[in-house]
């Protein structure tokens, strides 16, 4: 990791540019295979899965039997895990049910809204540098609860044109039956556009490498809806000398090895911390099995040094990280100082790992600051709102007047009359 010690005001965009190739170069990448799987459907899918993930599929549709071997072979250890983080998500989730309220904003004019589930979503999950069935309880279970019509999913098979049996185990969880084996730009292809085996669908969700994420970024331009820009994994711990320099390491560690474009950062107001997390980040790393791919996403990481811990929270919400732990003294203080960032973790005791799998908050977040304007998923990333309005005789004589002087001063006089042909037909 790179150590700078105060960094003026000036030189903070330099650390809050994230790593990776530039959008226009993916763009390039990508467009081809997207146009090809939309003018030849399952041929383009199986060329690209070909390429890409060197294996032939003749049947991209997972099977029944196939469900069940997966079953078989996933231990109960796991299992009980799975549901017990099923348990937790869906209680957090539940609580986000929005009911349909009548207002009556004036006499006789009531209005509310309802939420409407989006009726076939694609769940795209990565399994290449890691399996992430996690992945499949964030977005399978408010799926499920929104009341969304048709769920397909689609993940990288291996070598041996299998999915990772957890993977299915999960799926099947959560009655997601409709799983296709392919990964990469041509899957969001195959979801945005339809293929005789795969369905089209209205909203892709799922995080991924960057291929994906512009891919997603390309179908979204031809009307098809995804959750967010979700690019390469990042966190950002501020932590200051009450913090455990082990914990901290381990933090940063644990994001590092999502893949070589990862990117974590700590920003601390105390150099002699500094230097003990990057000691525990060295003594740590050695242990890692994926080591190779954290080095070199520590080569592109930060450990930055401020006045005070109000500065590094200012710091954070300029760099709006996808993850922020906060462990200071004054956490909940800094935490209402929080303005952008994705999802939130406070105390020595919240590792970012807990969100990623089984506290109960959805771990598919915004990332490159994009949490400035974007939320994490939710259960309202599965459903619409749809207003509603009744007005009674009454309620159009209380409002009528007041919409036809609006109407008249836009120059839009269908509009007022609209309004006025109700009125004289009251006044008769």
């Amino acid at each position: 990791m790179n150590k700078v010690i105060h960094p003026p005001k000036s030189e903070w965009a330099k650390f809050i540019q994230r790593g990776g190739q530039s959008y226009a170069n993916l763009y390039q990448a990508v467009q081809p295979i997207l146009q090809e799987v939309k003018l030849d459907g399952d041929a383009a899918v199986r060329k690209y899965v070909e390429k890409f993930d060197k294996v032939h599929i003749d049947n991209f549709q997972v099977t029944e039997d196939e469900f069940r071997e997966a079953n078989s072979s996933v231990s109960e250890e796991l299992k009980k895990a799975i549901q017990t983080a099923k348990y937790n998500i869906a209680k957090f989730h539940l609580e986000q049910k929005e009911h349909s309220k009548k207002i009556e904003t004036m006499e006789g004019v009531i209005c509310w809204r309802k939420s409407t589930p989006i009726q076939k979503v694609g769940l795209y999950i990565p399994s290449q540098n890691a399996p992430l069935f996690s992945t499949i309880l964030m977005l399978g279970i408010p799926a499920n609860m929104a009341g969304c019509e048709e769920i397909i999913m689609c993940s990288t098979p291996d070598r041996n044109g299998k999915i990772n049996p957890v993977i299915l185990y999960t799926a099947y969880l959560l009655n997601i039956r409709k799983v296709y084996k392919c990964g990469g730009a041509q899957a969001i292809g195959a979801m945005a556009y339809g293929t005789a085996t795969i369905p089209k669908v209205d909203k892709i969700f799922g995080p991924s490498n960057q291929y994906v994420s512009a891919a997603k970024q390309l179908i979204a331009e031809e009307g098809v809806a995804i959750d967010m820009t979700a690019g390469p994994s990042e966190v950002l711990v501020i932590a200051d000398e009450t913090a455990n320099p082990t914990f901290v390491a381990a933090d940063l560690l644990s994001q590092a090895e999502h893949g070589i474009d990862s990117q974590v950062i700590l920003a601390t107001p105390s150099e002699k911390f500094a230097e003990t997390v990057l000691q525990e980040v060295e003594r740590q790393v050695v242990a890692q099995p994926r080591q190779e791919i954290i080095r070199k996403s520590l080569a592109n990481s930060w450990i930055l040094v401020f006045k005070d811990s109000f500065e590094a929270m200012e710091f954070s919400n300029e760099y709006a990280p996808e993850h922020l732990i906060i462990a200071t003294a004054n956490d909940d203080y800094l935490a209402e100082k929080v303005i952008n960032a994705g999802s939130v973790f406070l105390g020595n005791f919240s590792p970012e790992s807990a969100g990623d799998y089984a506290s109960g908050p959805n771990h598919t977040l915004p990332t490159e600051g994009f949490a400035r304007t974007f939320s994490g998923v939710s259960l309202d990333s599965f459903v619409k709102k749809i207003t509603f309005q009744k007005l009674s005789a009454k309620g159009i004589q209380n409002i009528g007047k007041t919409v036809e002087i609006m109407a008249e001063a836009e120059g839009l006089f269908a509009h007022k009359n609209a309004v006025t042909v109700r009125l004289e037909a009251l006044s008769k």
